[in-house]
């Protein structure tokens, strides 16, 4: 795997034999990976930052999950790529986590439209992230779901502050109902410095 690279192409696919060969190693790799790309923002939202071996490692496990074989590839490639960063920006899964069913159903009955309130601060700069484009994720009664996509763009200066190393980043969510920030730590950001061209 190349976490340089920007696209998953249908060569890099394992079968599904040397796939399921090395897929105990791969996945302790990607455990010990996602531990520097991971933010904790308030009691129960996550951000998983994304790259090529993670997503990578995600159209290996929908194969194996789905068994759809050969003709499954393209299908999760067109899923899968986009959150692939391109060199100018960041990529997170926002994961709400709440384990009790009737407080998350709760919870998220009152974060219609968080993934519009995340954002990213450092050295006098202010990144809003957008959503990616997989749809609208609040239903029309105003319930968001518990995963989101977001891209934080960068122009090539902030690209240049981030990573500088100085100062602190600050990541946040600027929802009505779930305000938290929290600084990441330099070892996630110095290997979320890496998925910059």
């Amino acid at each position: 795997m190349n976490a340089a690279q920007r696209k998953i192409t249908e060569a890099d696919v394992l079968s599904d034999a040397d796939y399921a060969a090395r897929r105990k190693e791969l996945r302790a790799a990607s455990i010990e990976t996602k531990r520097n790309r991971r933010v904790e923002v308030g009691p129960f939202a996550t951000l998983y930052f994304e790259n090529y071996d993670s997503m990578w490692l995600q159209v290996h496990e929908m194969l194996r999950i789905e068994k759809g074989g050969r003709e499954q590839i393209a299908g999760e490639l067109e899923a899968y790529n986009p959150l692939i960063p391109q060199g100018s920006e960041l990529i997170a899964t926002m994961m709400l986590e709440i384990e009790d069913p009737i407080r998350r159903n709760t919870v998220l009955g009152r974060l219609a439209d968080i993934e519009n309130t995340v954002f990213m601060e450092f050295g006098g700069e202010h990144i809003s992230a957008t959503p990616t484009e997989y749809g609208d994720r609040t239903t029309p009664d105003g319930k968001t779901s518990s995963v989101h996509w977001v891209r934080f763009r960068f122009t090539p200066e902030q690209v240049a502050k981030f990573r500088s190393g100085e100062g602190q980043v600050v990541v946040g969510i600027g929802h009505p109902n779930y305000g938290h920030m929290a600084v990441m730590a330099p070892s996630i950001r110095q290997a979320l410095a890496k998925d910059f061209a």
